[in-house]
């Protein structure tokens, strides 16, 4: 009943139907044709025709009440779409694995706020099945991984690869056998161990080293495991560990040599104490991807997100 109410309003405000067929640009026959369907639909009249000009029934007080709310809330409510379009308001909901919540979406996050200071930003991190699980109730809108989700549930955007390094403590005599295959962390930073001439070293060389690994059942530790197994290695695992940069804390501090990414070498500051070494292997790399549901909406804040993260990484 209020589908028309714009044209009953202006009959209202005009206090004539002559009037207000002028004012709205369309015949009188029309617009009387029109409030009466309205009135119809009410079941009682909402103007008293007998006066000049036209006065509202007590009906038609309500109804023009209700329809100047309705109106207000609309107006409201487009103010509001306005402001979300030209980022004035909104919220996005980011989500990551503590590595890249701890290293890559920190800047990502902070140059969105300093271009867009009125959107919030919430910043979840966790496991990759918890990331997931967030994603696809959309909780999250979007988040960051270098696991591969299901393609026919969600979109991915390339953001940068990721590279496996063997990190081995300078005090380790096994680094004695692998000068060639030496890394220094100014030579990751430099991209030196992307480069296809530069070899990989050979795992053997260190089988007798003690490793501090991830628990199983964890995406990094099962690509290690295949590496190895590739390799013919059977680790020596001295400690089992929870979290990708505890165990490279422990290398930093000579208790094992730890299987790293290469976002730790180049986001961490350099230690002289820690040697590097490249794998040659296709489970040492993986593509890291910010993703979201697919048939989603794609808010304005998300594609601005999303545009700063692959600029970030291209620079």
């Amino acid at each position: 009943m209020f589908t028309n109410m714009r044209y009953v309003y202006e009959v209202y405000k005009a206090g004539s139907f002559s009037k207000a067929a002028k004012n709205l640009y369309i015949s009188q026959p029309a617009l009387s044709a029109m409030v009466k369907k309205v009135e119809a639909k009410v079941g009682m009249p909402l103007f008293d025709r007998s006066t000049s000009p036209i006065q509202l029934t007590d009906c038609g007080k309500k109804y023009m009440k209700t329809a100047e709310k309705i109106m207000d809330l609309e107006e409201e409510f487009a103010y509001y779409v306005g402001n979300l379009n030209e980022l004035k308001t909104g919220h996005l909901a980011v989500g990551g694995s503590y590595l890249f919540s701890a290293f890559i979406l920190p800047d990502i996050i902070q140059k969105f706020q300093k271009q867009f200071p009125h959107v919030k930003v919430s910043l979840f991190e966790g496991h990759t099945p918890q990331l997931e699980k967030k994603l696809f109730s959309g909780e999250l809108d979007m988040i960051i991984d270098n696991y591969l989700l299901d393609e026919e549930i969600y979109e991915k955007h390339f953001l940068m690869k990721e590279y496996l390094l063997l990190a081995v403590p300078a005090s380790f005599p096994s680094n004695d056998g692998a000068v060639s295959w030496r890394l220094s962390a100014e030579d990751v930073r430099a991209g030196r161990h992307l480069k296809p001439q530069f070899p990989g070293v050979p795992l053997k060389l260190f089988e007798n080293d003690p490793f501090v690994v991830l628990r199983a059942h964890n995406d990094t530790r099962e690509r290690v495991e295949a590496i190895c197994k590739r390799a013919g290695v059977n680790l020596n695992m001295s400690l089992k560990l929870n979290q990708l940069l505890t165990t490279y804390h422990l290398t930093e501090s000579g208790m094992g040599n730890s299987f790293i990414s290469d976002t730790v070498v180049k986001c961490m500051t350099p230690n002289p104490n820690v040697i590097y070494y490249k794998i040659d292997d296709p489970e040492a790399v993986r593509d890291v991807c910010l993703y979201y549901r697919k048939n989603k909406y794609l808010t304005r804040s998300m594609v601005e997100f999303m545009n700063l993260a692959v600029a970030d990484e291209t620079v």
